[in-house]
């Protein structure tokens, strides 16, 4: 499970599951409160010339022992040069950096855009050797632009009754949220007061498109009761055991068998007294579930900080490829012979994934010519 947490009785709505995750003893050095931000999009920059939009619906205070606004036109517009009108526009703000120190003891960040931006930026400077099939765009630019989407909370069905009508535990300091029994997220912060407080600001979180559905496709989940063996209570010291041994096997059976949450590579972001703020990304192994998400832990290892994101089925698979690419310098013919197909088989699972716009066009034709053609034997 998750160090120096311990799992509570999960609640059941619907299709949603929300297991409380507990502190023996809240860490009370470090304290987080949102920050939420208008119903805008963002431009975040990152420095050294970088920057994205997104939509950015708050941010995290980390605090440990504040009239020329921009804004972007809606689409293409005609006017009149005599009418003195000015366009429709939707309002920007501009966030510097994701993880921005606000004064001695503060740090301001965004929540999951660590996670995410380094998804997006798996393998971004494109090919390291120009390579004859790759264009000159993938050489020169990378993979920019790099798109993701994700459906907030709000719009995940039973999710904001679910939060609204659970318990809230004493002690509780986080939750594990999932959608019709598929792991979605998991969200930890230090004290009981922080969750209490951010609570909410789940429904503000990124959902992927997988699990939007199958709040659709799955109206309920079965509960998983532990019965408590009636022949064993004899007194009340016998009920208190059974139901120790309840929630102990209940707790073995979420950290072993539902809790899937699995780091393999992790990024130190910011050292902020005896805390480290960091990302981490998955195996992309398309078999398994993937989950990137940023953790603030302490010297020893503890979690003070987690949110989590499940990348779908289509994100990790793109994952996965660029990093085999990225394992033999993007090498078409040895990338396949890896992957166990053909440059031309390597070459559609690009362009399917959505990265089509990397190879050069003669390369794509003969691809798919060669899929459209029969084969034939003997």
């Amino acid at each position: 499970m998750i160090e120096g947490l311990r799992t509570g009785p999960a609640q059941t709505w619907g299709a949603v599951r929300l297991v409380p995750l507990l502190r023996d003893e809240p860490i009370t050095d470090l304290r987080l409160h949102a920050r939420l931000h208008d119903d805008e999009l963002s431009i975040v920059d990152l420095g050294a010339r970088a920057a994205y939009l997104a939509y950015v619906p708050h941010a995290f205070v980390a605090s440990w022992t504040g009239d020329g606004t921009p804004a972007a036109a809606f689409g293409t517009q005609l006017l009149d040069p005599r009418d003195p009108g000015l366009p429709r526009v939707a309002g920007l703000r501009f966030r510097r950096r994701m993880a921005r120190r606000e004064d001695r003891h503060r740090l301001r960040f965004l929540p999951l855009h660590l996670a995410l931006e380094g998804y997006l930026n798996l393998q971004f400077g494109g090919p390291p050797i120009a390579w004859q099939e790759w264009t000159r765009a993938a050489v020169t630019r990378g993979l920019s632009p790099r798109v993701e989407e994700a459906y907030r909370g709000a719009a995940v069905q039973g999710l904001d009754d679910a939060l609204r009508v659970f318990e809230v535990h004493p002690g509780q300091c986080g939750v594990v949220v999932y959608l019709a029994d598929a792991l979605a997220s998991a969200f930890v912060v230090p004290h009981p007061d922080d969750y209490r407080a951010l609570h909410a600001t789940l429904l503000q979180d990124f959902y992927g498109e997988l699990l939007y559905h199958y709040t659709q496709l799955y109206p309920a989940v079965p509960g998983f009761d532990q019965p408590v063996n009636a022949a064993r209570v004899h007194t009340v010291d016998d009920l208190r055991a059974e139901l120790a041994r309840v929630r102990s096997e209940w707790a073995a059976f979420h950290n072993d068998v539902m809790f899937t949450v699995r780091a393999q590579t992790s990024l130190r972001v910011y050292r902020m007294g005896r805390f480290t703020l960091s990302r981490f990304l998955p195996p992309m192994n398309p078999d398994t579930d993937n989950h990137i998400g940023e953790t603030i832990t302490t010297e020893d290892g503890t979690v003070a900080y987690l949110k989590t994101y499940r990348l779908s089925a289509a994100q990790a698979r793109r994952g996965h490829l660029l990093s085999r690419l990225a394992e033999h310098d993007w090498s078409l013919d040895r990338t396949a012979a890896a992957l166990g197909t053909d440059r031309p088989g390597l070459a559609l699972r690009l362009d399917r994934a959505g990265f089509g716009y990397l190879l050069r066009p003669d390369i794509l034709d003969a691809a798919r010519n060669a899929a459209r053609t029969p084969r034939r034997d003997g």
